[in-house]
């Protein structure tokens, strides 16, 4: 490891020697830091470069390429990955810009005179004292930035699964407290790895926002969705309709079973979700739907208004079955997007009332920012193998249809 950081500022200082205009710190920032991330993931295996040791904890898997901003400009890094994605970069700091536009919102209801005694507590702790409109303007302004690069950039997909979702805060608007929805999306690359692709807010969750929404998506580049996954809000069902022509619609089944267990009484209420969670284990799809069948069957007569409820969403929470069983557990409901957005309201619940929209947008923003980062450089959420059958199953379905026709 010496021999080589030794020999990477040779050549750093042989390309100063030649070129006069050269960058040197910024250089000399870049090789030490990527020379840094090599000693952390080989202390982090258990082994060095092509090193074939027992015990080691893992494989290494490539790099990826991620800027990082720093006092000396923006760097280029290639950053090591590991086959399970249990490596993160501990100089990259993950979280810093999402603690940033949390300092920015606090520091904004501070200075407008509307924070909370919880959030005064919180002013007092990160010890912001004396702070001024033009600094929190200035801070503003740069979050703001980052921001709206993140939600205006282009989507590079297609974008096979897509999930949406919707969560809550409290925002100040012309002296009242209102509720407002904070929508979000991600995907997964056609390639298997995740991203955030897009959030908003707006004043509630109805059809016209998620049509907005939507659209806003395509025409930053969304395209390639083959199944998009949802609670069965109509609004939201119905702007997937609209936007997302070709695609199937997944049924959460999470949610599903909190609206069918509410058609039944409480004392019923474990054996019913134990007898619906009898189709998810299933192997192949024709035993899922033969299973649904009989769960139907046996539930029928006791809970008529449950077994209804079965037979109108059979094809939307079976959805899944039509794609690779690889893919079954992530895709068959919203729990992928639910871990985000558990990430989100943690930081939210900190603030409690915001002081407007744009404090939102910026601190979800920043979260969402980083946790997009995160998963640049962990491992892809699906196998390139089990992506292969995907594309496999829809070039067979149309050949299919036309031979049945």
């Amino acid at each position: 490891m010496a021999d080589n950081l030794r020999m990477a500022f040779e050549a750093l200082l042989r390309k100063a020697q030649l070129d006069q205009d050269a960058d040197f710190l910024r250089e000399g920032v870049r090789v030490l830091s990527e020379a840094l991330m090599e000693m952390e993931v080989s202390h982090h295996l258990g082994a060095e470069r092509y090193q074939r040791v027992a015990g080691r904890n893992g494989q290494r898997n490539g790099y990826r390429d991620r800027t990082w901003d720093t006092r000396v400009g923006t760097i280029d890094l290639h950053v090591p990955r590991v086959r399970d994605g249990t490596y993160f970069p501990s100089l990259l700091e993950p979280r810093r810009r999402a603690e940033r536009a949390l300092v920015a919102v606090v520091q904004e209801a501070y200075i407008q005179g509307v924070s909370t005694r919880r959030v005064d507590d919180l002013v007092r702790a990160l010890g912001m004292e004396g702070i001024s409109k033009s600094q929190v303007s200035r801070m503003c302004q740069d979050l703001d930035e980052e921001v709206e690069g993140f939600r205006a950039r282009e989507l590079e997909g297609p974008y096979p699964y897509l999930w949406l979702d919707a969560t809550f805060v409290k925002v100040r608007e012309q002296g009242r407290v209102v509720s407002q929805a904070v929508v979000i999306a991600i995907g997964v690359k056609a390639t298997g790895e995740r991203e955030v692709l897009g959030l908003d807010v707006g004043p509630s969750e109805d059809g016209a926002f998620w049509l907005q929404f939507l659209r806003g998506l395509v025409a930053r580049g969304l395209k390639g969705v083959k199944l998009a996954i949802s609670d069965a809000h109509q609004g939201l069902k119905r702007a997937i309709e609209a936007v997302l022509q070709g695609a199937s619609w997944q049924r959460c089944r999470v949610h599903f079973m909190r609206n069918a267990l509410a058609l039944v009484p409480k004392t019923a209420a474990s054996m019913v979700a134990a007898t619906i969670r009898t189709v998810f284990a299933q192997p192949d799809a024709a035993n899922a739907r033969e299973q649904w069948q009989r769960v139907i069957d046996n539930l029928g007569p006791s809970f008529p208004r449950l077994a209804h409820l079965l037979e109108e969403a059979e094809d939307d929470v079976l959805a899944y079955l039509a794609f690779p069983p690889e893919h079954w557990r992530q895709i068959w409901s919203n729990n992928p997007l639910e871990r985000v957005n558990r990430e989100v309201k943690r930081r939210t619940d900190v603030v409690g009332i915001f002081p407007n929209t744009a404090s939102v947008v910026r601190l979800v923003g920043m979260v969402l920012a980083e946790q997009h980062d995160e998963w640049q450089v962990s491992r892809r959420y699906f196998s390139a193998e089990s992506l292969a059958k995907l594309k496999e199953a829809q070039e067979v379905a149309p050949l299919t249809a036309l031979i049945a026709d």
